[in-house]
């Protein structure tokens, strides 16, 4: 199975080494992070499937770096801790954590704990989409942006959906029109620019932050 990346947030080295190995042992891609301030900084730099997460961290605590992943991201989080109390348990499921896992933990149950989470996290995606505070819902045909609704006509809903399916991925305009009409892209089409256009005003009127990026000569991409 290959579900993308994980990000392993442990200050122990012994403990770190041993869940990239297990991570390893299934396919899976790992980047490893020793403090709290450490992991906001891979998080804010690349996308990650799942994050396994210590709470005793030097810099950020764990339950820090919950808090703030929670505020902008629904990202699959697994805490590792040797906290056995249910108080605590409870506490940091209630405040967005996906998992609890107690130190010392059995190395098979580590594996089906991540294989569960990332299963859950395909399930979703194929209905939700989730970029910086963008999210795109595909059932219920909306988005949203810093939590503010975005109005989007039916052609920008599904280029926006393309773009966020493949982020920081460069796609060209005959790209995007051949997916969302099926149709034979004329060269000097400029309907998708006019679109990408209304699409940047609307976001434009809510955040100042860039999120659809021009590459010239390719096409746009998400970032």
């Amino acid at each position: 199975m290959n579900e993308g990346k994980i990000l392993v947030v442990e200050d122990d080295t012994e403990i770190s080494q041993l869940l990239q190995t297990i991570i390893n042992q299934m396919n899976l891609h790992n980047i490893t992070a020793y403090s709290g301030t450490e992991a906001m900084f891979q998080l804010e730099k690349q996308t990650f499937s799942l994050v396994l997460l210590d709470l005793m961290l030097p810099g950020l605590t764990g339950e820090e770096v919950l808090a703030k992943i929670r505020k902008k991201s629904d990202i699959p989080i697994l805490i590792l801790s040797a906290k056995n109390h249910i108080e605590d348990k409870v506490s940091l499921l209630k405040m967005g954590a996906d998992d609890y896992v107690t130190k010392p933990f059995n190395q098979e149950e580590i594996a089906a704990r991540i294989e569960v989470q990332l299963r859950k996290k395909s399930t979703k995606n194929a209905t939700r989409l989730i970029w910086r505070d963008l999210i795109l819902d595909k059932v219920k045909l909306t988005a949203s942006l810093a939590e503010e609704e975005l109005l989007l006509t039916n052609a920008e809903f599904d280029i926006l959906n393309i773009l966020m399916q493949h982020p920081e991925q460069a796609f060209s305009k005959k790209k995007i029109y051949e997916s969302i009409w099926n149709g034979t892209y004329i060269g000097d089409d400029n309907t998708i620019s006019v679109h990408i256009s209304n699409l940047r005003n609307k976001m434009g009127k809510i955040t100042n932050d860039e999120y659809i990026k021009t590459v010239w000569g390719i096409g746009f991409m998400l970032i």
